[in-house]
């Protein structure tokens, strides 16, 4: 799906990242990991074209797929006038027509990512009311309604408890098993561990890129050396 030829991420033509070179294969799920500043959120934001890369190239196997985007919490802006129901609509938006409003089918999809995601008798609560969890469930809701063929989440389970962590997984993995190719930065090497078949690995000097009991156990190994 996504061919990386020597990419290098960062901003103001200031490298961040190790130079990569490599494949994001269509309906794979893929954890990037590694220590704080090495670049992880920066990268998905290359990938997504919100940046444009230091230097390499990055392209695209057929036409630029639609993004499902789901940023860090402290990203977004919770004051905005809008209740939670607005905010997973938008997960709609490329399929329906502003004037044309939505139609059944449409707001039954809706109703069931709040059901998915706990929070159909929050629908009308204003966002600002949410609390943390409350908040990151109604974003993947948003996703769950676009049903983008590419996914990225930027540290999906940050500021979350586990019981919420546990819920949204799950949702990540049926996202892969439906066919979604899914990209997400992680910090939690345990659950990327358990659920992420492909890992890439940022490090300082390189980048570790692959099956992720193979990298996560040349990972423990180097910090051990």
């Amino acid at each position: 799906m996504i061919e990386l030829d020597n990419l290098v991420a960062g901003y103001d033509r200031l490298a961040i990242t190790p130079t990569l070179s490599g494949t994001i294969e269509k309906g794979s799920l893929t954890a990037i990991v590694g220590i704080n500043g090495c670049g992880k959120s920066t990268l998905l934001k290359t990938l997504a074209g919100f940046i444009p890369p230091v230097s390499g190239q990055l392209h695209w196997r057929g036409p630029r797929p639609v993004i499902g985007w789901l940023a860090q919490r402290h990203a977004l802006e919770s004051q905005f006038p809008l209740s939670v129901y607005d905010v997973v609509s938008q997960g709609a938006w490329p399929r329906v027509s502003l004037f044309r409003g939505l139609k059944g089918d449409i707001r039954r999809k809706i109703d069931s990512a709040l059901e998915r995601v706990g929070l159909t008798l929050l629908s009308a609560s204003p966002i600002e009311a949410l609390s943390g969890g409350q908040f990151q469930r109604m974003l993947f809701a948003r996703v769950l309604v676009q049903q983008a063929p590419l996914v990225m989440l930027d540290e999906p389970f940050t500021g979350i408890d586990e019981a919420t962590s546990q819920v949204l997984m799950e949702l990540i993995v049926e996202m892969h098993r439906s066919g979604q190719t899914v990209l997400a930065v992680l910090h939690d090497n345990q659950r990327v561990a358990r659920h992420f078949p492909e890992t890439l690995l940022l490090e300082s000097q390189r980048a570790r890129w692959g099956d992720t009991t193979s990298i996560l156990t040349a990972f423990e190994h180097a910090r051990r050396a």
